[in-house]
């Protein structure tokens, strides 16, 4: 038997709600699979599962606040499972069928082991009987796309929305279900006008402004109106900036600081970056900031003792280099997942990713491995017009490097000054971990490789 708990997203998480299971008792999972979705009071997130096994029972229902540490789920693991997942079903002969009654209603056929939980996430959303949708794949297995067609051949077939199953299961996103929360709202009966009749975030809000105050409403001790959840500039959300609040306090409490800075002329790498881009097509070309990525994952593996964690008063470096990369969000706050073995990339990969993460972070579905595992954290301000970053270090994290805008600066190259263009690199370093010799080291070796671009 195997226990899925509510893992820590983060230092700062001391609690998680539970907003979305993505699989029920009876399901068989595998190690990676997204199981369950947490809100957090930076984002949602989205949470993997480590064993392989058969979900046994859930014992947090949705809109539960427990701590981290607690048992959410249990699962059957691989080991104590018949083949397949499942007890095979026994087998019935036609010369003695099992007698049924006139009132039994006929039962759904049952295909065993042929359903993830990832399509059947997308038959409840789409509010599709999956057990009467035929499946295209090997053996009758049922894919998404089965799922998807069989949802808009209803809708073609009835021209009515789809109603979300008596399961109490109600099609929602990830923003609608955190702002329900905070403005006390009940997501069962209200109408979706997302896709397939899903509530938005406006749909939430629009419910909550329409609600009267009830004669008997509880009043303030003056007299007043009754208190109204606070509303921060931006739209952002309060619990998420006394979160973060809280995190750089415990930071500069904490870790003993030390900063480093260097300019580095950026203009072989760009140069070089100009010239490969114009061979690529769109959807591949690479943007500056990938650069500045791949070089401090590089250095980071070639100064290891900047990349990892203190943890009960001692250092421990990191395995992997998982690069912890600054986002701002679009109604205010800043969460930090990592592009994992971000070292190992190659430019365009790395570009990519980082394209994909800051779109979902943006649209609240990170995941639990990207919010966990970074090793070392990059801010890069330089769009915003900063010259240069002075960083707060995300414990247990031991650094974070900063970079600021692209400029055009008199510079000395080959003995003739010319304008050339530099960055402004920046080092936030434990004191506890190392000392500025390190630190020199890891901003040269940022330097050096952004001299050689194409070995990046």
């Amino acid at each position: 038997m195997a226990e899925f708990r509510m893992p820590s997203l983060g230092a700062d998480m001391e609690s998680g709600t539970i907003v979305e299971w993505r699989v029920k008792p009876g399901d068989r999972v595998q190690r990676g699979d997204i199981v369950a979705v947490v809100d957090t009071e930076k984002s949602d997130i989205e949470v993997e599962v480590f064993d392989a096994g058969m979900v046994q029972e859930i014992l947090v229902p949705v809109g539960e606040k427990v701590a981290v540490g607690t048992v959410l789920a249990r699962l059957d693991d691989d080991d104590a499972l018949p083949v397949g997942g499942r007890a095979a079903p026994e087998p019935v002969t036609a010369a003695a069928p099992e007698p049924v009654t006139a009132a039994a209603p006929e039962a759904p056929p049952v295909r065993l082991g042929v359903i993830s939980p990832l399509v059947r996430h997308r038959a409840e959303e789409l509010g599709v009987d999956i057990a009467h949708v035929v499946g295209t794949g090997p053996g009758g297995v049922v894919h998404r796309s089965d799922v998807e067609r069989a949802a808009e051949e209803t809708r073609e077939a009835t021209a009515v929305a789809v109603v979300a199953p008596s399961t109490g299961f109600v099609r929602a996103s990830p923003r609608a279900r955190r702002r329900a929360v905070e403005l006390a709202i009940a997501l069962d009966g209200l109408v979706g006008s997302g896709p397939d009749g899903s509530v938005t975030e406006a749909d939430v809000e629009q419910a909550a402004a329409s609600l009267s105050v009830p004669e008997q409403a509880p009043r303030s001790p003056a007299g007043g109106a009754p208190p109204r959840p606070l509303r921060s500039t931006g739209g952002q959300k309060p619990a998420m900036r006394r979160a973060i609040a809280a995190l750089m306090e415990r930071a500069n409490r904490e870790i003993p600081h030390y900063y480093l800075q260097t300019t580095i002329d950026l203009q072989p790498a760009l140069d070089w970056l100009a010239a490969v881009n114009l061979d690529r097509p769109v959807t591949e070309r690479v943007i500056p900031t990938a650069m500045l990525l791949k070089a401090t994952a590089l250095a980071a593996r070639e100064v290891p003792e900047l990349n990892g964690f203190w943890v009960d008063d001692s250092f421990q470096p990191a395995t992997s280099v998982h690069l912890g990369v600054a986002i701002s969000l679009r109604g205010g706050g800043l969460v930090a997942p990592a592009i994992l073995d971000a070292d190992r990339c190659t430019l365009v990969e790395l570009m990519v990713r980082l394209r994909d993460l800051v779109d979902r972070a943006r649209s609240g579905v990170l995941r639990a491995s990207e919010m966990s595992a970074p090793t070392l954290t990059v801010s890069n301000l330089g769009d915003q017009g900063a010259e240069a970053v002075y960083g707060v270090i995300y414990p247990p994290q031991v650094a974070l490097v900063g970079f600021g805008r692209i400029a055009e600066r008199p510079w000395a190259h080959e003995h003739l000054l010319g304008v050339r263009s530099v960055v402004t690199a920046t080092l936030a370093a434990d004191h506890r971990a190392g000392d500025g010799h390190v630190g020199g080291l890891f901003l040269k070796a940022i330097d050096r490789l952004l001299q050689r671009p194409e070995e990046l």
